[in-house]
């Protein structure tokens, strides 16, 4: 939990800031360890779940610009505390300059790196965490933040490129969407009063226009609502266990961007591997690891229990193969990494290999959605127009 503190120093100087403990006498006792005579202190109030969701998270370009600063500041043997104080009062983020300062308070009052981390697990993942905690233990603290710079930097470029191409299509729906709506509620109500006055008979695919745009006309305001619930349900629906597991099944199993989907989680998995066994971290715990990081409920059961698996005495290639979701190419891939001895190489080969996959379905899936989303949009409008124009043309000809 977060403090807030006034204090004196020993010279008698006002001293005022924050620090993160697990509760107010802890927090006391830390500040007394520095030489502070603790004046108040006070703890700050949670905040809301819709607050710390949507107005306090740290993007990911953020994390991987700090993490190459520290690197860069160890390199230059600057001590863990000095590092992270000058980043926290330098670092443009706001949650990130915070968080920054509090890590340093922490190192302050003892604790290591790994452990003032874990406090802030909204911006730091256990991946992260336990990637520093085996830099600690291995003294090669520079090396190991350089490494998770570069491993965030290709999991934000494969992230940005999967949902770039999404971004597309949905734009264009949500616009076709926005013009038929329009045309229903403004466009056609008015023709659809010269049609029915000029007394001639009217096409059946007329009919079915004019019913679609006077319902949209006379409920509108009732669907708008409608959806409004849906939506809303649907917020919180996965925001629950089932929910995020349904939605993730869902990512996965879609015609097209499933393919594309499945390649990228594949990746994230065989890079996160590679970067933590090239680590030193054990394969059962970079298994675990991966499993909470990978960003998908299905692999994520996938990997729990092949770790399970390879606990009791399984090998962790026999233990993927058991699920349709895992391709035979990488669990023939990583059996031969275990036989040889280069299973963190073999894993590196499957992370560009899949990423090159990723980048090729992205291109892939432009190229179809393109021509796809053309015709559609065409066809739709077209029958539209058509059902309205022919009508008139008709009345038109028989003024004539």
């Amino acid at each position: 939990m977060l403090f807030t503190y006034q204090a004196l120093d020993q010279a008698g100087a006002k001293k005022s800031g924050t620090i993160d403990a697990l509760n107010k006498t802890v927090a006391i006792s830390a500040l007394q360890r520095r030489g502070l005579i603790v004046v108040s202190i006070r703890g700050e109030e949670e905040k809301g779940v819709f607050q710390m969701t949507f107005f306090e998270r740290v993007p990911l370009r953020d994390v991987v610009v700090m993490s190459r600063q520290i690197s860069t500041l160890f390199s230059s043997q600057i001590s863990a505390l000095k590092a992270f104080t000058l980043l926290g009062t330098t670092t443009e983020n706001p949650l990130l300059r915070k968080q920054l300062l509090q890590i340093g308070n922490d190192l302050q009052a003892g604790s290591s790196i790994s452990a003032a981390l874990s406090r802030h697990p909204e911006s730091f993942s256990s991946f992260y965490i336990s990637m520093v905690k085996a830099g600690e233990e291995s003294g090669k603290l520079n090396e190991v933040f350089d490494f998770l710079a570069d491993y965030l930097d290709r999991q934000y470029e494969l992230t940005s490129k999967a949902r770039n191409a999404l971004i597309y299509p949905a734009f264009v729906i949500v616009v076709f969407i926005v013009v038929m709506v329009l045309m229903f509620t403004m466009v056609i109500p008015n023709l659809s009063k010269l049609l029915l006055e000029s007394g001639q008979e009217i096409p059946v695919y007329t009919r079915v226009v004019i019913g679609i745009s006077e319902f949209f006309v006379n409920y509108g305001v009732f669907i708008l609502i409608l959806l409004a619930v849906v939506a809303v349900y649907l917020f919180f629906s996965a925001r629950k266990e089932s929910g995020k597991r349904a939605l993730d099944h869902l990512k996965i199993s879609t015609p097209l961007i499933g393919s594309l989907y499945k390649k990228m989680y594949l990746a994230r998995i065989a890079d996160n591997l590679h970067t933590m066994l090239s680590s030193g971290i054990p394969i059962l715990r970079s298994i675990e690891i991966t499993g909470e990081v990978v960003g998908n409920k299905i692999y994520s059961d996938i990997m729990k229990k092949s770790e399970e698996a390879v606990k009791a005495g399984s090998s962790f290639s026999k233990a993927l193969s058991q699920y349709p979701e895992v391709p035979a190419l990488l669990t023939q891939m990583i059996q031969v990494g275990e036989e040889t001895g280069s299973l963190g190489d073999i894993l590196k080969t499957l992370s560009g290999f899949y990423k090159r996959e990723v980048d090729d379905a992205v291109d892939t899936l432009i190229g179809l959605i393109e021509p796809i989303m053309i015709v559609l949009l065409a066809l739709g409008v077209g029958v539209l127009l058509a059902a309205v124009l022919v009508p008139i043309y008709n009345i038109a000809s028989g003024i004539v």
